[in-house]
């Protein structure tokens, strides 16, 4: 198991490039099943979800070639197999995605539950009855069976607002007969990249940034080239790196217009950034001072779907908090396991009381000490590795795995900025 040994007390400072959206670039990558043509995806992130999502076509006989960096190009001309290879499914979330493009290509998709994050329950009932009011069937034995003789459009209402539900559900409705109205949708800058290369692949979608999308089916899709946006939340991990750190850094092609509600709930701990064209910057010297809510009262960060505050950072902003001087509430509403690394946070210095499994008190500024972490998702390892670097001390980060799922040649990245981290394999530890 690979590990992070990390001193921390030293501020970031400089510039680093945001990377391409990793929650675009799974869909994307799946969504190349739907024509035989080639399709060129460019800014996709080098990260391990993504080299999963890549074998996975490979293995259905996709021929899948890298053009240069972040940029690679898939053509499934030659796929014909209908099953997702189990060891590889149960490596990523995101491989549930491969059931509405393989619904839409062959009517027919076996594939084992998906892994990915341990953050609490993440049902799946959501997809299956999209799938199933598109017409398709679901055989539930170990492994999933999903077969339709014929998709066909309808007016369609989510049970949740799921993101890689409603994604699943386009890409099966754009090859479906009719319109379907999709209400109730997600509508994630990363679910807005899918419309838009679908509609570059010729199909017609309209409502996107909405929470109500039209698809009208057609009988076939054609190849694309597309860009995919930025990766928003390794944009506000960065973010919360610098002000924690005291630091000062510019985040290229960030992408701020999907920055306004990030902007927002990091103004509740007194902390800003600069905006020149699509770049940001994150001044040295912030207030991180906790604004008090009208009357005094103690202000609330709380998670919610799209254009809400992001739920992947709240683990990071948690841990800002800690640097800032004052109380407030962070409320992480959707995944009742994703609050439980504040113990580690707990042990580290911090002052925080966990109230439930979703709210935790934070009064700060806490003095943090280096302490011996273990990462157990992608953004509470961030988290970790933000505090472990705002902290005095070295500390050790294990299953550094989790981490890199997320985040594109973290440590390297990280080193420009003048961060003291090293990365050690198993052999090395």
């Amino acid at each position: 198991m690979s590990r992070y040994v990390i001193e921390g007390g030293y501020p970031i400072r400089g510039r680093v490039r945001a990377s391409g959206n990793k929650n675009a670039a799974l869909p994307c990558i799946a969504a190349s099943l739907l024509t035989d043509e080639p399709v060129v995806l460019s800014n996709i992130p080098d990260i391990e979800d993504v080299h999963v999502m890549l074998e996975i076509l490979a293995d259905l006989g996709a021929r899948v070639e890298r053009r240069g960096a972040n940029e690679w190009e898939v053509c499934c001309a030659s796929v014909n197999e209908t099953e997702i290879p189990e060891e590889s499914a149960t490596r990523v979330r995101a491989s549930i995605l491969f059931a509405g493009p393989m619904l839409g290509r062959s009517g027919k998709v076996t594939l084992a539950p998906p892994g990915g994050d341990v953050i609490g329950r993440r049902r799946l009932d959501t997809h299956f009855l999209a799938l199933k009011g598109l017409g398709a069937s679901v055989e539930v034995n170990g492994r999933y069976v999903i077969t339709a003789n014929k998709l066909v459009g309808l007016d369609l209402f989510l049970d949740e607002a799921s993101v890689t539900a409603t994604e699943n559900a386009l890409m099966a409705a754009v090859k479906a007969e009719g319109e379907t109205i999709i209400r109730n949708a997600a509508s994630e800058p990363h679910v807005q990249d899918l419309c838009r290369m679908l509609n570059a692949m010729g199909g017609r979608i309209e409502g996107i940034g909405s929470n109500i999308l039209r698809v009208r089916g057609v009988p076939a899709l054609g190849g694309c080239e597309f860009r995919i946006g930025a990766d928003f939340m390794e944009v506000g991990s960065f973010i919360g790196l610098a002000a924690a750190t005291g630091g000062e850094i510019t985040i290229e092609d960030a992408d701020p217009e999907h920055l306004r509600m990030s902007r927002l709930a990091f103004a509740k701990l007194g902390i800003s950034w600069k905006t020149e064209g699509r770049n940001i910057t994150i001044p040295s010297g912030q207030e991180m001072k906790v604004i008090q809510d009208l009357g005094g009262m103690i202000p609330q960060i709380d998670d919610a779907p799209w254009p809400g505050f992001p739920p992947d950072l709240t683990s990071i902003i948690t841990v800002v908090a800690t640097q800032v001087e004052g109380t407030v509430l962070i409320h992480e509403k959707m995944f009742e396991s994703r609050m439980f690394f504040v113990d580690k946070l707990i042990a580290m210095g911090a002052g925080i009381i966990l109230c439930d499994p979703h709210r935790a008190v934070v009064s700060g500024p806490g003095r943090l000490k280096g302490a011996e972490l273990t990462s157990p998702d992608v953004r509470a390892g961030m988290a970790m590795v933000i505090a472990a670097m705002a902290a005095q001390g070295t500390s050790t980060i294990d299953n550094v795995y989790q981490i890199e799922r997320g985040y594109e040649n973290l440590t390297e990245r990280l080193k420009s900025l003048g961060a003291h981290i090293e990365r050690f394999g198993d052999d090395e530890c």
